[in-house]
């Protein structure tokens, strides 16, 4: 019997990913405008960055209890094997609700054979893992093999995230405001990274050509065997800043392939527009 791969909307992969690989999507939600969307099913990315745009500052949930209940239940019935890759436990509740969740179905049905693993990433660093994964169980790989590969990518996925307004990061409590003004005035541009599962700020530049050269240093020194790797590129409503930082990477270094995606409208609404992501592994599996 193959593994069945879930995962969450967090992951921004595309919905299409989800139907031609059999995976399972837990949509988290979006508070907007006094409704409630489903990220990915109900709402577009392209919605909320133009939300933010005219001021307005969208709100996040995570994923129903009760969609969990449903979900591994049914797998339990079914007698089928899983493994959930769940967004960051430091980013969300969604991890902590579906251990939860587990417990309480196990109790019915103590043989169901599912793992759920805090991947300590976001957007595509995580996506990346998720599209690994399925590709192992489409392969027919055990679920021991699938959860190796798991777990090495999520010790060794680096994340580099620029943001394009570090106002709306201030609005949400990333930075303080004199920051954000101060910013804003000098073109300072925040690069930042995902440490044990958290958004960390560290390092900032002035303008933007300085900061893609950074990524690019910083790739060169920490990525392994890059000509081996799919790179991940998430944009927040900039498709055309996606491209040139591929291109850029491509002139400076050999890497094996992109794989660009949009940052969803979850991620998203604490972002704003015109951030984009750059991941990589910082070790290669031998």
């Amino acid at each position: 019997m193959s593994v069945k791969i879930l995962t969450d909307s967090a992951s921004d992969l595309p919905l299409s990913f989800y139907k031609e690989n059999d995976v399972t999507l837990f949509p988290l939600k979006v508070h907007l405008d006094d409704t409630e969307y489903e990220d990915l099913l109900t709402i577009a990315p392209k919605t909320v960055y133009q939300a933010i745009r005219e001021g307005k500052l969208p709100k996040t949930s995570q994923v129903s209890p009760l969609l969990f209940e449903k979900t591994f239940t049914k797998m339990a019935e079914n007698n089928e094997d899983g493994i959930y890759i769940a967004f960051s436990s430091e980013l969300s509740g969604t991890y902590q609700t579906a251990v939860m969740i587990l417990e309480q179905v196990k109790e019915a049905y103590p043989n169901f054979n599912l793992t759920i693993i805090d991947t300590k990433c976001a957007s595509l660093g995580f996506g990346l893992i998720v599209q690994a994964a399925a590709k192992l169980a489409k392969e027919g790989a055990s679920k021991d093999e699938i959860l190796k590969d798991i777990e090495f990518r999520c010790q060794h996925t680096k994340h580099l995230f620029t943001v394009d307004d570090l106002d709306h990061l201030a609005k949400g409590g990333r930075v303080s405001k004199a920051s954000a003004f101060l910013g804003g005035l000098l073109n300072i541009k925040p690069l930042l990274n995902v440490e044990d599962g958290k958004l960390v700020p560290i390092e900032k530049h002035r303008g933007k050509k300085k900061l893609q050269r950074r990524i690019i240093e910083i790739m060169k020194e920490q990525g392994d065997s890059l000509d081996k790797q799919v790179i991940g590129i998430s944009h927040a409503d900039d498709e055309a800043a996606a491209n040139e930082m591929k291109e850029l990477i491509s002139t400076e270094l050999q890497v094996k392939d992109f794989y660009i995606s949009s940052i969803g409208a979850v991620i998203g609404s604490h972002t704003g527009s015109g951030t984009i992501a750059v991941f990589f592994l910082n070790k290669m599996q031998s």
